[in-house]
């Protein structure tokens, strides 16, 4: 069974909107390597149409070269979930249709190892309400932003994480790995 591997970048106050945001704070090298290990043993991506939209054309054609998380984005199967969409251009992506719970369950049995998520995040919220997300890797900025789309928006249902790892970069970002409680 695929275990839920969400990934975000986020503000203090919990904002995940498009990260244009992080730009000021360079990209550290260990930060690279945390997304890497998130990305480990995954053998599905799941995303929501919005951020499927943004990533088809800033990955597509990626190389190896040009980022280490090409062959990842390029190569592993797309799973999107949108109830909008009619065909995809990315190669390996298939779309899932609307948000339904059923179906998510359904795709986490069918698949083996991690199903990673990054960005999406009216899917995210959902699979947050659900229960189904079993791991949340986060890179927190240090900067508010005041109003966006949060993590967890007010009427969240409370949920109990474990601290899964930790650690502080030289950029003032930190990254929590948290797993989701039994």
């Amino acid at each position: 069974m695929g275990a839920i591997r969400v990934h975000e970048f986020m503000t203090l106050d919990g904002v995940i909107d498009a990260p244009m945001w992080t730009v000021d704070f360079g990209f550290d090298p260990k930060m690279g390597e945390a997304i890497g290990a998130a990305m480990a043993g995954c053998e599905g991506i799941l995303l929501g149409r919005t951020t499927y939209e943004m990533f088809e054309p800033a990955w597509s054609t990626r190389t190896s070269g040009e980022d280490p998380g090409a062959p990842f984005m390029n190569d592993t199967m797309k799973y999107v979930v949108s109830s909008t969409l009619t065909e995809t251009t990315w190669r390996n992506s298939t779309i899932i249709g609307p948000y339904d719970p059923t179906a998510i369950r359904q795709l986490k049995d069918s698949i083996d190892g991690g199903i990673y998520v990054s960005g999406s995040a009216t899917l995210v919220g959902a699979l947050l309400d659900d229960g189904l997300v079993d791991e949340l890797h986060l890179c927190v900025y240090p900067l508010t932003r005041g109003s966006g789309p949060r993590l967890f928006e007010p009427g969240s249902s409370m949920t109990t994480w474990s601290l899964g790892a930790c650690e502080a970069y030289e950029n003032g970002v930190l990254y929590l790995r948290y797993l989701a409680g039994d």
